[in-house]
């Protein structure tokens, strides 16, 4: 008796153990998942494989244990049984060692609840099973089984607990409005795009500090409920601008945040084949990024007109347009790139200005100048802007410049690739006068379009660097067809593990050279 009441604690020890290390696991993903069960499923969809691995040995304690229950006439576990269960599921951890998270799971109040809701079923089950199932070898299998259902244990929970999450939700969404509503004096200016708006924010938070006093939004936050938090967090009467990065992966979802901030102004700096997967097509995509400009009733829409479909799509706002292609309200040309910075021209009616930055690249610079029109508009001088745009540093992971010494340049522009974005940092790359490396995973969320995308990735590739490095052999295939169609050497190309792997290569390969590495995208942890 005395070795089956062991046999139980070892069995429940491993059963908790397994599942708590296949919850968490899940949870983050749900989390990366912007906690939507559709990307969830979508995730589970194609790393089936992983997923299986993780649930192959407690899937084999099931069946043994519904082999032992269907062939035995006895209803009582033996010590054996629950050992070999323990030990399959044992097993079955290997396959669920941690990896190193390059974004860890975050516990926020809405995680813990999940925690919670998921602990109480857990119990409510375990007890359950023990008080009313008589049949002890029919609890077995039943069981083991819930190890598997961690997979779908955060999504359930998250559903459990939605009337709840709506309620929270809508208590902070109210609260920000009426911060909002009781700062009159405080501008709000809305920068959303398919690429380019954080940028974009960042380099004009420097260039409007000149003359006023501004918040924005951290990092990237762009989503409902990164607003508010900075709203109900930082937003006060001292700031005379609040700088509001709009993002969305779906029809309205910036309206949504422009019903809460209410911005006067607006910014849309591109419009591009980015989350195709979740906006469903092109047109949800132009619909839903002009849902900034649709809010504004007195104010000015700032509008990239480089960008062929913002160009193409027609508004009745009041609008200021900027882009390098000349014929725009604001203009940048003459634009002189080199490994120490760009030097470029802007000129605005009859004026015109030279401005440096040390940031790399026309991209950066179109950026740059979508911040000066903004600025400009607002009543800072163009040369009130020149000592600024001279100090700007580069966001972080997009196209920053980082000397490793010994020769090595690494241009980190590893902060979620575009195919506009990609094409550009190629060719800042293939300014370069030293061994030109590009390491990538590829590109990701473009639907029906992600193959032929990531093959003109590898045609655009071929044509400014000198190595190819492919990070994972799962996006690898569409770049390496790209790179071999323009007829790139294939003894140039090499199919790293991960990262790691792809920078290690990047340093050993032709030393002696100076060399320039483009890390271009990296992917999260969800793929």
């Amino acid at each position: 008796m005395t070795g089956l009441v062991i046999g139980y604690i070892v069995f429940f020890a491993v059963l908790f153990t397994s599942f708590t290390i296949n919850f968490v696991h899940y949870m983050h993903m749900f989390q990366l998942n912007s906690y939507s069960a559709k990307e969830q499923l979508h995730w589970i969809k194609i790393n089936f494989g992983n997923v299986l691995l993780r649930h192959l040995f407690p899937l084999l304690a099931v069946i043994y244990a519904s082999i032992i229950f269907i062939g035995s006439e006895s209803t009582e576990l033996s010590l054996s049984d629950l050992l070999m269960c323990s030990g399959l599921m044992l097993i079955g951890l290997t396959f669920a060692r941690k990896k190193k998270a390059k974004k860890k799971l975050v516990f926020t109040p809405r995680v813990i609840r999940m925690c919670v809701t998921t602990t109480l079923i857990y119990g409510a089950v375990c007890a359950l099973s023990m008080i009313f199932l008589h049949n002890s070898l029919f609890k077995l299998p039943l069981l083991c089984l819930w190890q598997i259902f961690s997979l779908l244990m955060p999504m359930i929970a998250n559903l459990i607990n939605r009337p709840v999450e709506i309620c929270i939700n809508n208590h902070y969404i109210n609260d920000a409005k009426r911060i909002i509503s009781e700062l009159p004096n405080t501008t709000v200016i809305g920068i959303t795009g398919s690429y380019g708006k954080t940028s974009t924010k960042f380099y004009l938070e420097k260039l409007l500090s000149a003359k006023y006093n501004v918040l924005m939004t951290p990092e990237s936050y762009n989503t409902t409920m990164g607003v508010v938090k900075t709203v109900r967090n930082s937003l006060n009467a001292t700031h005379e601008i609040f700088l509001c990065e709009m993002g969305a992966k779906g029809v309205g979802e910036i309206k949504e945040i422009c019903d809460i901030v209410h911005p006067k102004h607006s910014i849309i700096t591109s419009i591009g084949e980015q989350h195709l997967e979740t906006f469903g097509s092109l047109e949800n995509i132009i619909k839903t990024k002009y849902e900034i400009a649709d809010c504004i009733t007195d104010g000015t829409v700032f509008l990239n007109y480089d960008n062929e479909y913002i160009r193409e799509h027609k508004t009745d706002k009041n609008i200021v347009t900027y882009g390098l292609k000349g014929g725009n309200d604001y203009n940048a040309f003459d634009i002189r790139v080199s490994p120490k910075g760009t030097t470029f021209t802007v000129s605005h009616g009859e004026e015109t200005a030279v401005f440096t930055t040390k940031l790399l690249g026309e991209h950066n610079v179109q950026n740059i100048l979508g911040a000066i029109a903004v600025a400009n508009t607002f009543g800072v001088s163009f040369n009130e802007l020149l000592f600024p745009v001279k100090r700007l540093e580069p966001v972080p992971h997009r196209m920053e410049i980082l000397d490793k010494g010994n020769g090595v340049t690494i241009i980190d522009d590893a902060f979620n690739s575009n195919p506009a974005g990609a094409k550009a940092a190629l060719k800042t790359l293939s300014g370069f006068d030293a061994l030109r490396i590009v390491a990538t995973p590829g590109m990701i969320e473009l639907g029906e379009r992600e193959y032929a995308l990531n093959k003109e990735l590898g045609e655009n590739a071929a044509e400014c660097c000198d190595i190819a490095i492919l990070v994972g052999e799962r996006q690898a295939p569409p770049i390496k067809e790209g790179l071999l169609a323009k007829s790139f050497p294939e003894d140039k190309i090499y199919v790293a593990k991960d990262l790691n792997d792809a920078l290690k290569y990047a340093y050993s390969v032709m030393q002696g050279r100076n060399r320039v590495i483009l890390l271009e995208n990296d992917l999260p942890d969800n793929f």
